[in-house]
């Protein structure tokens, strides 16, 4: 049987659900520590190249999984996100790699959309969905909202329409996320590996920052 989020036709047609449990795939509040990896664990080539912010030399690596249509990771990016830029990113002292855990047809239509889009324009068609999340992933019909967003990007409507029917590009946004759940036990978004240490949950910066500090 062919996954409803494997086959490119089925995501268009699952876009245009008229309802998203967003809710449902929101990731526990409780800040929950579990497993322990290695940090060469975790940064083994993916299926897509990994998309980054702050410097390789940062002694702290973050590895942020998240879904576009998690409420958990919108909040993240929009309150806590910011702090941890000025506190540990801009600084040096951390980097965050950012992969994609889609779980519905809407959150991995939004990842194909940031991949076909410009490197340099990755992230901020990340945090323009994540801040209008409300408008584009509960909507009756996701893609005219979807597609005003990415023309700050420069997409026209039919590269718009093109990158949603990218089969190749679907196929490794799912493989990144099938490589997370096999590989490093991802069960639920926001969930981060600081140096290895897997926490999932809502993180403040005072909650990021007890993982981190003791790293540096």
């Amino acid at each position: 049987m062919v996954s409803m989020m494997t086959d490119r036709r089925l995501v268009l047609k699952w876009m245009g659900a008229s309802t998203l449990a967003v809710a449902a795939i929101a990731a526990p509040v409780a800040v929950t520590p579990a497993l322990a990896l290695s940090a060469g664990d975790l940064l083994v080539p993916q299926a897509l190249p990994d998309m980054q912010l702050g410097s390789d030399d940062a002694p702290v690596t973050i590895v942020e999984y998240a879904s576009m249509t998690c409420p958990h990771c919108a909040h993240f990016h929009e309150t806590t996100l910011p702090g941890l830029k000025e506190k540990y990113i801009d600084t040096g002292k951390a980097r965050l790699i950012f992969r994609e855990f889609p779980f519905d047809p809407r959150a991995a239509a939004a990842f194909m959309l940031a991949r076909c889009a410009p490197k340099e324009q990755y992230f901020p068609l990340i945090d323009v969905m994540f801040k209008q999340q409300d408008v584009w992933a509960t909507a009756q019909d996701p893609r005219p909202p979807l597609l005003q967003i990415v023309k700050l990007a420069g997409f026209t409507q039919e590269s718009f329409e093109a990158c949603l029917k990218n089969q190749q590009v679907l196929d490794n946004v799912m493989a990144v996320r099938e490589k997370a759940t096999k590989d490093y036990k991802v069960d639920s978004t926001p969930t981060f590996f600081i140096n290895g240490e897997k926490v999932s949950g809502a993180l403040s910066v005072e909650d990021m920052s007890k993982y981190i500090d003791k790293h540096l």
